[in-house]
């Protein structure tokens, strides 16, 4: 993609990281919503759309370094997998209830989610872990 068409859309990936940026907040109070992948979904967006938005996420205190650490080397610190992990287990347990309390919904609506939580904990959990090098706020 060149310059110019990088300018062109330029507002759509502004559009992308802030609406991405406001689905990662939700994700904070909502569960079930995850933040982190949201937060870094908004970062990529940011650089091709907002200057500003890219720069405040990567100064910020609890999202920087972990935008930082995945582009440096897709690496996720072992704080946000446990954090993950137990909310997706939250949620496999509700669907659970939801299936024995309403006897008439299928199976595979339980099954399906389950299995998608499962292999996306599997492959966070496969993701390496920042190291000392990658706390150092120097991009």
């Amino acid at each position: 993609m060149d310059e110019r068409d990088r300018n062109r859309f330029r507002w759509a990936w502004w559009l992308l990281a802030y609406l991405s940026l406001a689905v990662g907040i939700a994700g904070i109070f909502l569960p079930g919503l995850p933040t982190t992948v949201f937060v870094i979904i908004a970062a990529w967006a940011a650089t091709r759309g907002s200057a500003r938005l890219e720069q405040r996420l990567l100064a910020h205190p609890r999202f920087g370094p972990v935008i930082l650490a995945w582009r440096r080397n897709r690496s996720v610190p072992r704080r946000a997998k446990w954090a993950a992990t137990w909310t997706m287990l939250a949620c496999a347990a509700v669907l659970l209830l939801v299936m024995v309390a309403v006897p008439s919904h299928r199976a595979w609506m339980v099954v399906v989610p389950i299995a998608c939580m499962a292999v996306v904990g599997t492959w966070l959990w496969l993701r390496p872990e920042p190291s000392a090098a990658d706390s150092d706020p120097a991009p």
